[in-house]
């Protein structure tokens, strides 16, 4: 009986476990998307050149992550979109961050 419920209860264990995985690559991606984006737009917002800006910006990116920065009037916007790796949780979507910051006083648009 005990090999019966260990055969059971074996499969169940990974497949949880791979659940675990899943969610906690996505919150990691997560983060490292809002931390590129933050950082990148405080960059630009004191003036940085664009190259400058996308350079630290995938300092920070989960691998395989794309970065857009804009400027309109005094704000700048950087949008990131990081890849869809959860292959066991196909509903989570592909970590996406954004941050808007002011152009500082004197930072050449």
């Amino acid at each position: 009986m005990t090999t019966a419920e260990l055969a059971l209860a074996t499969p169940a264990v990974v497949l949880v476990l791979a659940l675990c995985l899943s969610g906690m690559t996505f919150a990691l991606d997560q983060l490292r998307c809002e931390d590129a984006a933050r950082v990148a737009a405080r960059a630009a917002s004191r003036g940085e050149q664009a190259d400058a800006v996308r350079a630290l910006a995938e300092t920070r990116l989960p691998e395989g992550a794309r970065i857009s920065v804009e400027r309109e009037d005094d704000l700048v916007r950087v949008e990131v979109l990081g890849p869809r790796r959860a292959r066991t949780l196909p509903g989570l979507p592909a970590a996406q961050a954004e941050a808007v910051a002011q152009l500082e006083p004197g930072a050449r648009p």
